[in-house]
């Protein structure tokens, strides 16, 4: 096996954040240089689907999104309100890397515990019964607008769940504007090219 040379073309950066670590941990895992036994978690959740509540307000996780779950995370996944008028879904393990770094904030320091509190406030660890269905609390379905139609849209560690009308208001509907922030945000990845 080749060893694998990361390039970023323009600026010469090194691994800096978490994208690129992601990355990074991505290519030595699909490279087969990671051991079998030592891959770190990679689920990656994807897709954007339509859905509806049934009449007890349980909405049914897509098929694909309950699939690529974690094992280790089993049935228990944690929901919470968006930053956007949205519900977001967590497996258990992408929440306690969340959880960690807001809990370990300074706790006499007051803005550090106002962000604390209005970020926990309201998050509730849910069970998926065996048809991957959990319940949706009353006061979350308020905060995002939600009715009986829901869009669900798995954003590799996460899943948000949408108003369709207010999921709409939030895409971006200009084309360039979009390619812009692909080049802003993506431009400076690297190439990867096999090694000899």
């Amino acid at each position: 096996m080749g060893l694998i040379t990361i390039i970023y073309p323009q600026s010469g950066k090194k691994w800096e954040n978490e994208v690129d670590l992601i990355f990074l941990i991505r290519i030595f895992v699909y490279s087969g240089i990671y051991p079998e036994d030592k891959r770190p978690c990679m689920n990656f959740l994807s897709g954007e689907y339509e859905c509806k509540l049934d009449p007890k307000g349980r909405l049914v996780l897509p098929a694909k999104i309950k699939a690529n779950l974690p094992e280790e995370s089993g049935n228990q996944v944690v929901l919470t309100r968006g930053f956007e008028p949205c519900l977001v879904l967590y497996p258990q393990a992408a929440w306690k890397v969340i959880y960690d770094k807001v809990a370990s904030l300074n706790e006499f320091n007051e803005e550090y515990r106002n962000f604390q509190r209005n970020f926990f406030r309201g998050n509730t660890e849910v069970e998926l019964d065996s048809a991957g269905r959990f319940i949706l609390p009353r006061t979350m379905v308020r905060y995002a607008e939600i009715e009986k139609e829901v869009i669900v849209v798995g954003l590799g560690n996460r899943v948000e769940i949408w108003n369709p009308d207010k999921y709409e208001d939030f895409l971006i509907k200009d084309q360039q504007g979009f390619s812009s922030l692909a080049q802003k945000f993506l431009g400076d990845q690297p190439l990867i090219e096999p090694g000899i």
